[in-house]
């Protein structure tokens, strides 16, 4: 049997073909089919972003209509979830918001009876992955609002994607300011390349199993804290700093524990992240003083890890701007990544669905390094 070396990680590994969309980390540019990802966020809705997504081309206004309508209902939360709900939110003694939607989606796909993928007729993948992508949010937000000791809320028909989703925080309307800034953070975080949650949801789907357990499978792997777990914690950062005069011996102390600067570097661009510049651009607009300080905090970062790492580009990525902007749009902390999950769902929906096109099982092997076999074993 002929073997091929892989990279620790499959770093730069090429293992399949996607129509979906492309990272090109050395020119800070990444697309959504034949768009960039920035353009569309800086001009599209998030639900026209979703048919994208989902039929592999922009709607027009009769398709938007027609997808508006068909998605609004698979927003509302399903009957058979509602008596787990207030278990799942309240288990342990720390919130664990991916954790429950993990535990609700895969009742969800119990409820609903979602057949594997494979064999199954394209309309209902279809079918089964709007659900998931649609209830999402409503699940997250319920989850949080009891998890608060609030009535978790359904959401409003008129609202949009990203209106709905900061409803179902805060019970509030938002104002078209915040809607739209969290819009543009939504559709710029739908997909990223073969990142570990993607490719951890094309892995199930590749086995054939159903929409809801491939992406119960990312979110696991999304829940890891070196993946979709930093926008909080890049914020925290800041609160540690406190002041941009703390901002370099803050850096160099990290730097000499051996610690990691949460919210700058990136394992694929080489220049600055395309949705840190979109992000620290739409906070800017809404401006206040921790913008200011963000984008102090932020060059005075940037400068010190060019000192102490000069053999590594570090700019600031994503969750650093993102952070700031849901802070200033009222989302709470414990709701940074969750709101990333809103999205990035939808990406990983799209993946499924590519993968269930093919029907080859992704099955790699693994190198053994343990003790040489066959040993006696002795009965004691």
């Amino acid at each position: 049997m002929d073997v091929l070396e892989a990279p620790r990680g499959l770093n730069n590994v090429v293992v399949t073909q996607t129509s979906i969309g492309d990272v090109r980390g050395e020119e800070g540019f990444y697309h959504y089919r034949q768009y960039s990802a920035i353009d569309l966020a800086k001009s599209c809705s998030f639900e026209d972003v979703w048919f994208l997504f989902v039929e592999g081309r922009l709607p027009d206004a009769d398709e938007r209509e027609r997808f508006l309508a068909e998605i609004a209902p698979l927003r509302e939360l399903p009957e058979e979830v509602l008596p787990a709900l207030r278990a799942v939110a309240l288990a342990g003694t720390k919130p664990n918001m991916l954790g429950g939607l993990r535990t609700i989606l895969s009742l969800v796909g119990s409820a609903r009876g979602m057949a594997p993928v494979y064999g199954s007729p394209p309309e209902q993948r279809r079918a089964d992955a709007l659900l998931v992508s649609a209830v999402t949010p409503t699940i997250l937000a319920a989850l949080h609002r009891i998890r608060a000791g609030l009535d978790p809320l359904q959401p409003r028909s008129e609202l949009s994607m990203a209106q709905n989703w900061l409803y179902l925080i805060s019970g509030e309307v938002p104002t078209p300011t915040h809607a739209r800034a969290i819009e543009q953070y939504l559709i710029a975080t739908i997909d990223h390349g073969f990142n570990a949650s993607t490719f951890t949801a094309r892995v199930v789907a590749s086995t054939g199993a159903d929409v809801a357990a491939a992406v119960c499978a990312a979110i696991g792997a999304f829940s890891g804290p070196l993946h979709g777990g930093a926008p909080d914690r890049a914020l925290d950062a800041l609160d540690a700093i406190g002041t941009p005069d703390q901002a370099e011996q803050w850096v160099r102390d990290r730097v000499a524990a051996g610690e990691r600067i949460m919210g700058f570097g990136h394992a694929v661009y080489r220049t600055d992240d395309p949705r840190s510049l979109m992000l620290r651009s739409i906070a800017q607009s809404i401006g206040g003083p921790l913008v200011d300080f963000a984008t102090s905090a932020e060059q005075i970062v940037v400068d010190t890890l060019a000192e102490l790492k000069p053999d590594r580009v570090l700019y600031a990525n994503v969750e650093f701007y993102a952070g700031v902007v849901m802070e200033l749009c009222g989302i709470p902390r414990s709701m940074f990544t969750p709101t990333f999950a809103c999205s990035r769902v939808v990406g990983w929906s799209a993946n499924i669905l590519e993968q269930a096109q093919d029907s080859k099982m992704i099955r790699p092997i693994a190198r053994y390094v343990g003790p040489a076999p066959s040993q006696p074993i002795e009965v004691r």
